[in-house]
Order: C-alpha cells, then structure tokens, then sequence
C-alpha cells in the first residue's frame, strides 16, 4: 500500500460535500482508505488513527483542504486524487442559467420576502450572530449549528421570547412546521398531534411511530437539548407549548425531554394545568409516577409515548407493532458468538433509552454518554464488555458530518465489533427521513459482509429503522436490504431492545 496526498490552501468546501466524494472515491477498485476534509483537529486525528498522517500536514489549518488516499500503487493512489479534484470542480460549477445561492440572510431574505422562519446551520461563532438577525427582523429561527455558548442561547431565548418568536435549538437537528420536514425529519402525515422534544432523534422516533400507527402531527418543534436546564427556564419549551394549547388543530400535546432542572419543573407544571388539552410527558429517566401524580399522561419510553398519544387522538387503543410474543419468537433460535452486546448508534436519544432498559438486566454498561448507572468508556475508539455508543457525539463529530449523512466510522466501527472474540450481538439504528443517507442499510451490510470476511466470524445483528414508508429512502427496501442480509430488523428501539434482553438471558 501507498499513501499519496494532495494539499489545497485556503480552499473551503462543506464537510457533507467532502464526505460524499470521499466515500465515492474510496468505492474506486485499489483504494483502501480516503480522508478528503478541512484540516480540522478531528480529520487530523483520523488521519493518525489511520496510520496516514504525513509531516507535510504539521502547520496546517482548518482553513486548507486535505485530499489523502491510501491505495494498491501510487499509480492508483493519484487517479484517486485526481478524481477527487474533477468532484469537486463539477461542485463549483452552477449548470446552465442556475441562479447562484445567496450569500447572505440579507440577499436570502430579499429573495424569499415571505419566509418567516431561518434555517442557521454555519460555524458556532456565527451562528448566535445570524440567529440575533433572524430575530430583530421578526423571524423564527431553527438553529442547527451547535457550539453555541449557553450565555448565547440564553440571550438569543430572551430576545425570542419577547418578540413571541421560536428559538429552536441550538443544536436543533429535527422540526416538522405546518407539515415542512426541516433538517433530519421524517415524512409523516398532518393529523392533531403536536409534539414538543429537546431530543433530535427522540422527536423522530415519536413522529414516525404516531404517523406508522395511522396518527399524525399538526407540529413537531425542537427546543434544543438544554432549554429546560435551570439557565435556560424553558423558555422555548413553554413558548411552544402555549402555541400548540392555543392551536385549534392540535388535540394532544406530547412533551419529550431529559428531566427538567426542578426549578424549571415548577414553571412548567404551572403552565401545563392551565391547559385544557390531553398532555403526554416522556422525561427520559424520570419516575413516571411523579408525572402521573401532577395529572398528566407519563410515557415509560418513547414507543409508548406514541401509542398513549394516539389513543387520545382517536378514543381507540394501539398496539405495539411487534408483540412481546413475536420479540420473544425472534430471539428463540438466536445464538451469540461470543457474551457481549455492542451498541452502534446513530441517534443520541436512542442510544440513552437502550443503555436505561438494559442497564437494571444486564448490569454493567459502558457508553461514551453514559446514563445514570452506567460508566464512562475509557477510551471511545474500543469497546469492552457490553457497549453502547453514541456515534453523533462530538467526540466522533467534530469536523466532521454526523453518522445519519456520513456512515463512514460507524463502517469502520462495524468492523471492529465484529472482529472482536468479545462481541456477540450488534445493535445499530437505521435513522430514515430528509435529510439522512439515502442507503444507510446497504452502506451497514456492505461493512458488516466485509468485517464478517475479514475476520471470519459470524455475529448475531438487529437493527431498528426510526422511518415511515413515505420517507425518500423507502422503507420497504431498507427492511428488505437488512433482513436479506441475516439481519433481525424492529419497527422501534424499544422491540429491539427487549429482543437484546432475551438473547442475553438465553446466552448466559
């Protein structure tokens, strides 16, 4: 093997973009690896991690561009290069008559003079600047970009709150606006459920479920992870809240989040007795009989949120889509190559509900983003025991595209796993809808088939899919991709959890 590499000065392209053409080069026959990214502190360490770091790279900053493959020959190695270089000048180039983009919220709004809402998603010490603008000029902000300080979020909530204008995020991955998917959400159908989450992936699951049950959504607004901290008050949470108690199209209002500071908890109670409507609360972690006892409607997880969600929408009682007797019958005949469970996942709230039920049954957990109960990785890049991992955290993201647009660590991570003598079952998450990758169960079993013929072992697989069947990367096909591929698949986190449980209890 041969590693060649390719510098560009002051030269800037997004990091999804540089991700898709890094990922389709690295396909081209004789390349084993490509790092095509911003010379940030995370593309620097993978490269490392790779055993391709080059000394020509010291100095650099993330204003240059790396293009570094590792193939058969050098001759390959610089076809690659080159390939890379032809992506990206196509990239540059606007087709026909295209009008260019905007370049500024100034230039966008001029052409979009009725848009009443901005989408921020630039670098964290620019965006509660662009945020701030969005505001003094009467628009409602979705605030993708994280690294934003809390002082900045509180600010920016401030501001909102005395225009009555929404301050999603930051941080804010997930929204459904009068029936708009924005960033990572799902196709679902409008109906009279209004949810409000400081969960991305949370809010996905929720939505998809309600719509999969037959049920649908007036609004889905995310709040951002720390709106219900003691700093922050709430404040978005209870402006959307009173926004969804106040809309004649909403009939049931479902409330996602970690518990509230309980300073927070008080205001939030107050407000929420004095609306007329049906109230469901998922306070992950939270006891639900304390919910329960200030007259509100507590979920156990985010699967049973949906359903009590829909039956007051209805007056009917939902099921579960998979049974415990079907769950049961899945894991009957399954047998694990080795003791352990590993956890790959895309969604951060996913990842936290699979650590809280299998925490009390199977004891010890470690995750990069442990929960009550469970500790600490020691080192994130290798797994011991049983594991489950939060792959969208920064430490795997930072630099780079989350793993829903990008699945090439998780592709590396894959095969760790299942080279490991340790491991025995996989869990990992299928996360559909606008936004995400548009084959993740073909870029899943595409590195499960290679970590399976490089290192000869065979493991037990599930995977849940968060999607509906009208999302862009049509469902059937995605189930069918993993089932066809020895894969046992869930219509939620919760069913495959259970599964898990029962293949550990029968694999003592």
């Amino acid at each position: 093997m041969v590693i060649s590499h390719l510098i560009k000065k002051q030269t800037y392209f997004d990091s999804v973009t540089l991700m898709l053409i890094g990922s389709q080069v690295k396909k081209l026959p004789g390349i084993d690896s490509t790092v095509v990214g911003m010379c940030t502190d995370y593309n620097i360490d993978s490269l490392k991690r790779l055993d391709m770091y080059q000394s020509v790279f010291d100095g650099l900053t993330p204003n240059d561009l790396i293009i570094c493959i590792r193939a058969a020959d050098q001759k390959t190695a610089e076809a690659g290069i080159a390939e890379v270089e032809k992506r990206l000048a196509s990239r540059k180039q606007p087709s026909g008559s295209a009008e260019l983009p905007p370049t500024s919220q100034e230039e966008a709004a001029r052409r979009l003079p009725e848009a009443n809402m901005v989408l921020i998603s630039v670098p964290g010490e620019y965006a509660a600047r662009e945020a701030e603008q969005a505001l003094n000029n009467g628009r409602h902000v979705m605030l993708f970009s994280d690294n934003v300080s809390i002082e900045e979020e509180l600010k920016l909530k401030t501001l909102g709150g005395s225009k009555e204008l929404l301050v999603m995020g930051p941080d804010c991955g997930t929204a459904i606006i009068n029936g708009t998917p924005l960033a990572f959400a799902n196709a679902v159908r409008k109906g009279d459920i209004g949810v409000v989450a400081a969960s991305g992936t949370g809010l996905q699951e929720v939505t998809s479920t309600i719509h999969r049950l037959g049920c649908g959504i007036t609004q889905a607004i995310g709040v951002g992870g720390r709106d219900l901290s003691e700093k922050i008050g709430g404040k978005m949470t209870l402006l959307a809240t009173r926004a969804l108690a106040e809309d004649p199209s909403t009939k049931v209002i479902v409330l996602l989040s970690k518990p509230p500071a309980e300073s927070v908890l008080k205001t939030l109670y107050a407000e929420l007795k004095g609306i007329s409507k049906k109230i469901v609360i998922y306070f992950i972690g939270a006891d639900p009989k304390a919910i329960e006892a200030q007259g509100f409607i507590a979920a156990h997880n985010l699967e049973d949120a949906a359903i009590k969600a829909c039956d007051l929408s209805t007056g009917k009682q939902h099921n579960s889509e998979m049974s415990e007797e079907q769950i049961k019958e899945a894991a009957a005949s399954c047998k694990m190559a080795g003791k352990h469970l590993r956890g790959l996942y895309s969604g951060g709230t996913l990842c936290d509900e699979a650590q809280r039920l299998l925490q009390p049954v199977i004891g010890e957990i470690s995750s990069n983003t442990p929960v009550k109960g469970c500790k600490e990785m020691a080192d994130v890049y290798k797994s011991t025991g049983h594991c489950i991992i939060d792959l969208g955290d920064d430490n795997f993201t930072r630099g780079k595209a989350h793993p829903m647009i990008d699945p090439t660590y998780r592709s590396e991570r894959m095969i760790q796993e299942i080279a490991d003598p340790e491991a025995g079952l996989i869990l990992f998450d299928v996360v559909l809808g606008y936004g995400s990758h548009l084959d993740m169960a073909g870029e899943m079993v595409a590195a499960i088939e290679a970590g399976q013929k490089k290192s000869g072992r065979k493991l037990l697989l599930a995977a849940c899919i968060c999607g509906t069947h009208q999302d862009p990367q049509n469902y059937a096909q995605q189930q069918k991709i993993l089932e066809d591929a020895g894969i046992k698949v869930f219509p939620t986190n919760v069913a495959m959890v259970k599964f898990a449980q029962h293949c550990l209890e029968r694999n003592k």
